[in-house]
């Protein structure tokens, strides 16, 4: 019986069926429009669009932010950590490159790849600071020649000239890192700062300033002077100094802007009196330093007395140790109080170290026209030896004249031509490198301060350098005890007795 579910299959008709299915075959490989637009409407293509979209869209944000950060001031753009703050520009320098009004070009001497990064960073925050401010390198191997048209002193790597015009300054590599190898022969160590801003900023000011103030120091009367670091500093701000005798010369000079007179070791004469006087009261100014000295000066002293302040006699030591080096009670720590002088110190809280200082005493009876500011103040407890260097004893002994002193003053006069402006210290010392270096370099920029107030040259006040190193840390006798008795007692104490309370709780467990 035949079975219709038999299915007898032919070769030749399966291979006539496969040619006939072919055909079929190359029908689905054709290109499908409609297949083609269905696949953008898919889920997963829309997914993938919008990634693509909003990856392009991230990465062109991200290259305009960045081309607008590049053209963003580097202070705006750059973070400074260091402890220091070696790469920010204090509010003088900012004064200066914000008001200048014409092209200054610092050129950087150093081969390709040998530029000093922090001095780099720093001169970033100047050009960022001003338009007017343009940095350039100056290969000495690719342009041997350049520098000739500037300088004749011997050029260092990543040393500086700033130009404006006609005019220009070299700036020493040895002048911006300055290394004091004093104490190697005693410690082994050696410290170095970075003075990059000072330098920079009084280059750019000198390059710029048409008229520059001139200072002159009186001679003939053995004066020890400033020192020269303190000096240094003082040309450094752009304030031309000039020596000045009296004895040989017709008057003060028409362009003096300031008289100093540091540590005179023998007084002056009648008629030297007579004629420093009628300068002050033309509307002069006058810096005055003075030292203890066993020998009378009765015109300097008379000079100074006409202006409301005599001097007590002795050295002053201290009988609060809050106002003084800790053992050393004739190193004084007086109160900074407020002046256009001293308000940068006050806001930097800064100390002001005097060694070896004499005491002021300010008149109760001043003429109407006269002011007194006393800068630098003892404590009421501090006294006046009497014996001098001859002192065998910080203690008080009789005759010793009581305090409160002031140690430094800062006196006006109104005047018909003006009005008169002097400063009186009474230490040199303070101007020490070693003393100065204990308070951070305070006392230099006190003295930089005076000059500036009474030159008119606020703009260019305390610049000073920044350690690379660590700094000394001064603290006054009275602190040093505190934290003594804190740290040696009150500490160790309190942790024993924490750890008894801890072991007899635990035992009554």
């Amino acid at each position: 019986m035949e079975r219709k579910n038999d299915v007898h299959t032919d070769p030749e008709i399966e291979t006539a069926a496969e040619n006939t299915a072919e055909p079929k075959q190359k029908k689905k490989l054709r290109f499908d429009k409609q297949q083609f637009r269905n696949g953008f409407r898919t889920r997963a293509f829309k997914a993938g669009g919008y990634s693509t979209v909003a990856a392009i869209a991230v990465v062109a944000i991200a290259v305009v932010i960045m081309l607008v950060v590049n053209q963003l001031p580097s202070r705006l753009t750059q973070l400074d950590i260091s402890a220091n703050k070696l790469y920010t520009l204090c509010e003088q320098s900012e004064q200066i490159a914000a008001g200048l009004t014409d092209d200054v070009t610092i050129y950087v001497v150093a081969q390709t790849g040998n530029e000093d990064s922090t001095l780099s960073a720093l001169l970033d925050q100047y050009e960022g600071a001003s338009d007017h401010i343009t940095v350039e390198t100056i290969d000495p191997v690719v342009s041997p020649n350049f520098l000739d048209q500037y300088t004749s002193d011997s050029v260092y790597e990543n040393s500086l000239v700033v130009v404006c015009g006609e005019r220009s300054r070299y700036v020493s590599y040895y002048d911006i890192f300055e290394t004091d190898y004093s104490s190697y022969y005693t410690t082994g160590t050696t410290s170095t700062d970075f003075n990059g801003e000072s330098e920079i900023t009084s280059a750019i000011d000198y390059v710029t300033s048409d008229d520059l103030p001139t200072a002159y120091q009186l001679q003939g009367h053995g004066e020890q002077g400033l020192g020269s670091s303190a000096e240094s500093a003082i040309t450094g701000e752009n304030i031309e100094l000039e020596d000045l005798n009296l004895l040989t010369s017709d008057g003060v000079p028409d362009d003096c802007e300031c008289l100093i007179i540091a540590s005179p070791q023998s007084d002056i004469s009648s008629d030297e009196k007579d004629t420093i006087l009628s300068y002050l009261e033309d509307g002069g100014r006058m810096l005055l330093v003075t030292d203890y000295t066993e020998d009378e000066l009765p015109n300097l002293a008379a000079l100074m007395e006409y202006y409301g302040v005599t001097k007590a006699d002795g050295i002053v030591v201290e009988g609060d140790g809050n106002y003084s080096l800790r053992n050393y009670n004739h190193y004084l720590l007086p109160d900074i109080n407020y002046h256009t002088i001293t308000s940068p110190l006050q806001d930097g809280s800064y100390y002001i170290l005097m060694p070896v200082a004499q005491g002021l005493v300010v008149s109760d009876d001043l003429r109407d026209t006269l002011d007194v500011t006393e800068l630098l103040t003892t404590s009421d407890d501090a006294y006046s030896k009497l014996a001098g260097y001859d002192m065998t004893t910080y203690e008080k002994e009789s005759g010793d004249i009581d305090g409160p002193f002031a140690l430094g003053v800062a006196i006006t006069d109104e005047v018909d031509n003006g009005e008169t402006q002097i400063v009186w210290l009474t230490t040199t010392m303070m101007f020490d490198d070693d003393v100065d270096s204990m308070v951070s370099g305070a006392n230099t920029d006190l003295l930089l301060n005076s000059l500036g107030w009474m030159c008119e040259r606020e703009n260019t006040i305390s610049i000073h350098a920044k350690s690379l190193d660590s700094e000394q840390l001064v603290v006054s006798s009275g602190d040093a005890t505190r934290w003594s008795v804190i740290l040696i007692g009150v500490i160790p104490l309190a942790l024993i007795l924490g750890g008894v309370v801890v072991v007899v709780r635990r035992k009554r467990k």
